[in-house]
């Protein structure tokens, strides 16, 4: 089963990227075995530093919460997990902001933004039935919750 994690704050930086991609929601975590959670963060927190890192369950104050689980099989689980361990490590697309305006391949596998990095692990535990062919220079929270809608099971919602 693959967990995502979607989250707002009342900071501010969780505000903006709300308007921004006219959502609720400002960050997305993938939600491990153990209960952890593995994402892409600017900043440190729980401990660890930015970027790709896996951190504690409740490493942060959210004011809303949403957990959506995926019913997968064995292979998509493995795979799924295989590729977001591999990017541990890596560090935040600090260029990702000017994704709205600018032009950009959120695909590198260099540098993550949260949801581009959940987005990516989707696609390579072939969770899709097809890889996302659209051509864009980013995937927000937003964009993620709409492209996994055909296939989530409503878990939990905290608020």
């Amino acid at each position: 089963m693959i967990g995502l994690q979607f989250v707002a704050t009342p900071a501010f930086s969780s505000t903006l990227i709300k308007v921004f991609e006219r959502g609720w929601c400002s960050h997305v975590d993938a939600i491990l075995p153990d209960g952890s959670l593995l994402g892409a963060r600017s900043d440190a927190v729980g401990g660890k530093p930015p970027g790709v890192q896996i951190r504690p369950a409740n490493y942060e104050k959210w004011s809303t919460v949403q957990q959506l689980w995926f019913t997968t099989d064995v292979n998509e689980d493995h795979n799924w997990l295989a590729f977001l361990t591999s990017q541990i490590g890596k560090p935040y697309d600090k260029l990702a902001i000017l994704a709205f305006a600018m032009n950009r391949d959120w695909r590198a596998h260099d540098h993550w933004f949260c949801s581009e990095l959940q987005a990516a692990a989707l696609e390579a535990c072939r969770f899709f039935p097809n890889p996302l062919s659209d051509v864009v220079n980013r995937v927000t929270p937003r964009d993620l919750l709409l492209l996994t809608s055909p296939w989530r099971n409503l878990y939990g919602h905290q608020g």
